[in-house]
């Protein structure tokens, strides 16, 4: 008997891919307004609703076409294409600014702010003194 998962399994594939976006069965469920015992065995089913499968891709931001699409080697080969030598993202990968600088920037930001809020309560501080000494 073949270990192997059928390559139209559609539940496998709902898995997998709500494996890959991180997303518990649980998460789907409340997506979709059922519960995790439903996620799972919809997970085991081979062949699912076409309305179902809508809803399903909808929740896991995909299409249905993705999800009927769906292989491991697809998924392989796309992340594959990011380290390639023809693709020069990598290469260029620069930054054009200098970190530091802009964690610099920030403190100064912050500190400007801090001070304008200081002065604004010492300005009712001073306003509501003023308010009591005429009472």
């Amino acid at each position: 008997m073949s270990t192997l998962t059928k390559p139209n399994h559609i539940g496998r594939k709902i898995s997998r891919i709500r494996e890959l976006r991180d997303m518990k069965q649980e998460a789907l469920a409340q997506a979709l307004g059922t519960n995790q015992q439903a996620i799972s065995i919809l997970e085991n089913s081979e062949t699912i609703d076409e309305d179902k499968l809508i809803a399903i891709a909808k929740a896991l931001g995909v299409t249905a076409e993705a999800i009927k699409n769906f292989s491991e080697e697809g998924v392989i080969n796309y992340f594959n294409t990011f380290n390639d030598s023809d693709n020069n993202f990598n290469s260029y990968n620069t930054c054009t600014f200098n970190p530091l600088d802009k964690l610099v920037e920030s403190f100064e930001e912050n500190k400007k702010l801090y001070e304008r809020l200081l002065q604004s309560e010492k300005d009712k501080i001073e306003y509501l003194e003023k308010l009591l000494k005429e009472k």
